[in-house]
């Protein structure tokens, strides 16, 4: 028998709500190798994340990767972390799901829930489920904040979503933005913070746009995360006027011994150095929000390598994260995925009739032997 998670208290009448839900990929609890443990195996066993037959891939994860590489991601993490917030990508995922809380509200529509989880690590997917449900909502948009769909990443939210519900006695209706990667709105966000970034330090000779990396073999078996990132690169770079020798797209974040699309971003860095590209700018239109992977790796490692062969001026454009232009993006995103099921126009009196009316419900239930 299937062990449902126990349903909350519920009085027939009560209004039913709206729930908006902000995924992101996760982060471990704490910069220490005891959390990144606990973090990388779940992130690690995720059998979308890596493709390899279980057994081989289990003697690999616990055996080798699970005794050396907690400690080294841990001393990682400690650079970025945020003395008030912890992990970046946590403080700017709350930040970002406050703001647009705060847009949904001030709009003059139908009032809605907002909460984030994170697809690995806290708070989980399950507890932000639990928390609208608890509020009352009996609708649920998912918002994976991955731009550029990929089964690592999308699909993977999509199965954390799906592995709750089959706990549920009662599921709530499910609508899923499935990528924005091409989303007026949030391309003119990104041209937005780079416009701003190069007002204050001027263009670069070349703007390289740095994609989360992935293996080759997803895109030859039809994952299009390759295809939407190319796109994403070329709208901005549209937006911005560039010509094309002044940007480049390129992919990070290798992980394995097995090829990975390519262009790879620190050879790229390095190539671009020993050309004598005096100044270089690099962003990271696939991470809306500011993480390990943009403000280590990118910021600092990337960075190293550009100077340590030869390279002029570097410079790493932050993410989105609370960019008043990116939050109005996301809001505009959820209220075109909402229609249908969002009153544009909300009446606070039609609601009250509605509430006497669910009393009157109430009593006919009571009368048919409901219990509330």
């Amino acid at each position: 028998m299937p062990q449902y998670i126990p349903e909350p208290p519920y009085t027939h009448g009560t209004p039913r709500r709206i729930g908006v839900l902000l995924v992101n990929l996760g982060t471990p609890d704490a910069p220490d190798a005891p959390s990144l443990r606990r973090y990388l195996k779940q992130f690690l066993s995720d059998p979308r994340v890596v493709e390899i037959p279980r057994a081989i891939w289990w003697l690999i994860l616990n055996l080798i990767i699970l005794n050396t590489r907690p400690a080294k991601s841990a001393a990682k993490y400690a650079k970025v972390w945020l003395k008030e917030g912890g992990s970046p990508l946590r403080y700017w995922t709350e930040q970002q799901a406050i703001g647009l809380a705060e847009r949904l509200g001030a709009d003059g529509g139908e009032p809605v829930e907002v909460a984030w989880g994170m697809r690995y690590g806290n708070p989980s997917i399950e507890s932000a489920i639990l928390q609208l449900r608890n509020a009352g909502c009996d609708r649920i948009l998912l918002m994976p904040m991955y731009p550029q769909y990929a089964a690592s990443t999308t699909a993977s939210s999509m199965d954390a979503v799906a592995d709750t519900f089959r706990r549920l006695r009662n599921v709530p209706g499910l609508r899923t933005i499935r990528n924005f990667h091409d989303h007026p709105a949030f391309i003119a966000a990104l041209a937005g913070k780079v416009r701003t970034f190069w007002a204050e330090h001027g263009m670069p000779d070349k703007l390289v746009m740095s994609f989360h990396g992935v293996p080759r073999y997803t895109r030859d078996k039809g994952d299009p995360y390759h295809c939407e990132c190319h796109k994403t690169g070329r709208l901005l770079a549209e937006a911005l006027g560039l010509q094309r020798e002044q940007w480049q797209v390129s992919f990070q974040s290798l992980f394995g011994r097995a090829e990975w699309i390519k262009p790879y971003t620190e050879p790229t860095l390095r190539e671009l150095a020993k050309a004598g590209v005096g100044k270089v700018h690099v962003m990271c239109p696939g991470f809306p929000a500011d993480c390990l992977e943009t403000i280590e790796e990118i910021g600092m490692e990337v960075r190293d390598a550009y100077l340590e062969d030869g390279g002029g001026e570097y410079a790493f454009i932050p993410c989105l994260n609370a960019d008043p232009a990116w939050l109005d993006a996301l809001a505009l995103m959820a209220r075109e995925h909402l229609v249908g099921w969002r009153e544009p126009v909300w009446n606070g009196a039609a609601k009250d009739a509605e509430t006497q009316e669910g009393t009157v419900q109430a009593a006919a239930a009571a009368a048919l032997g409901a219990a509330a």
